[in-house]
């Protein structure tokens, strides 16, 4: 499992080129299925556009783009390219025309649908996904000061925790630091508090 980078969320944003008003739309998505819901959503909210050009890249290798009427090689692969030059994937973008009248010629549809896809994902913004391990620990009261002053060292991020009898937390940590987290952990607690693995999943962590 490695890092990969991916979008925030959702974004949109649009601009006007010689009358053509262009609208681009970005969103994160896991499969081709939603790939493909999110571009049938847009077309159907700009059902009245002139074009609705999408492309899509996903993390099993699949990418796909759609010129939907314009000159071949002028929409749907610039808006790929896009997602592709900022090193994305589990990515779908489409990038709406309402024509105004005076056409852009080749060269300006390419650079108008790369600056609408852009400008959205932009907006939308990209983070980076890491492997992560989930963690759950059981410990006594007396551990606890300890333990809570050693969990930013490793920017685990708390999921889960109970105040009960005793003190129960999930930790979601990324992989890098697995080992030495469970090192420190023993090491403090004289080896009292055991560490269970309960998941394996991509997250977001800043280390800031």
């Amino acid at each position: 499992m490695e890092e990969y980078l991916t979008l925030s969320g959702e974004g949109t944003q649009e601009f006007v080129e010689r009358k053509s008003r262009f609208i681009g739309y970005v969103k994160p998505v896991e499969t081709e299925q939603q790939a493909q819901e999110f571009i049938a959503q847009i077309k159907q909210k700009h059902w009245d556009a002139t074009h609705n050009v999408s492309a899509y890249v996903l993390r099993s290798g699949q990418k796909r783009y759609s010129d939907d009427g314009e000159p071949q090689g002028t929409a749907g692969i610039p808006v790929l390219e896009v997602l592709q030059k900022e090193g994305i994937t589990d990515a779908a973008a489409v990038v709406t025309r309402y024509f105004g009248g005076v056409l852009l010629g080749a060269g300006g549809l390419v650079r108008a649908y790369s600056h609408g896809a852009k400008i959205a994902l932009d907006a939308a913004g990209i983070i980076v996904m890491s492997p992560c391990t989930e963690v759950e620990l059981e410990f006594g009261y007396d551990f606890y000061g300890k333990i809570s002053y050693l969990l930013p060292r490793f920017y685990a991020k708390t999921t889960f925790s109970d105040f009960g009898v005793v003190v129960k937390m999930r930790l979601l940590l990324k992989d890098k630091f697995l080992d030495p987290f469970q090192k420190e952990i023993s090491e403090l607690t004289s080896a009292q508090v055991t560490i269970r693995e309960i998941d394996r999943r991509y997250d977001c962590i800043e280390e800031t």
